[in-house]
């Protein structure tokens, strides 16, 4: 009985150390762009505010799904920035920051962050891809479930957006794609 118990408990703790291994690697815009210099990588950035609900069902069922998080840190710096924020971002020679930030407002509608204005984004949540030189690839806005997140994932990081010309050349990825995350 003490065997099973102990065998039990090791594969708890194992499991234990395994779900927190499968965190995503958060950085913010200046530190990707930074770590892109010494080794070149696609940057995925989630775009959220603080009052967002489906920015927070994104972190909670997508962003710590453990197949997400692996892929994510492998083929990508990941960048969590709060649209409505106090943070500064420096990008292509410029510097961004929130003017009109109100502390009083920090977890609610606040004032939009001048890189979020400036990337276009328009809804929350928003995951922006950016290409290893840092320019933008593209948004996808909404909450997405894991599989749903890996097409993007996948189609980016392998640049086979590359290849897609016409809204049917995406919908024939889109229908032929066989997603391998679980949700």
């Amino acid at each position: 009985m003490m065997k099973k118990i102990t065998l039990g408990l090791i594969a708890v703790f194992v499991f234990s150390l395994t779900a927190m291994a499968q965190e995503i690697n958060w950085v913010t815009m200046d530190e990707a762009l930074e770590l892109q210099k010494k080794e070149p990588k696609k940057i995925f950035m989630d775009v959220y505010t603080n009052w967002c609900g489906p920015c927070k069902m994104l972190d909670k069922n997508t962003f710590h799904n453990p197949d997400v998080a692996a892929y994510v840190n492998k083929h990508y710096y990941a960048v969590k920035f709060n649209a409505e924020g106090n943070s500064t971002v420096t990008y292509k020679d410029n510097t961004f920051g929130n003017p009109n930030y109100d502390a009083s407002k920090a977890n609610r509608r606040n004032s939009a962050h001048e890189f979020s204005r400036y990337l276009q984004v328009k809804a929350y949540p928003t995951m922006v891809f950016f290409d290893e030189e840092g320019n933008v690839i593209s948004p996808v806005q909404g909450y997405l479930k894991p599989q749903q997140l890996e097409l993007y994932l996948k189609i980016f990081e392998s640049d086979k957006y590359k290849e897609m010309t016409t809204q049917e050349q995406f919908n024939e990825y889109y229908k032929s794609f066989k997603p391998e995350f679980k949700e």
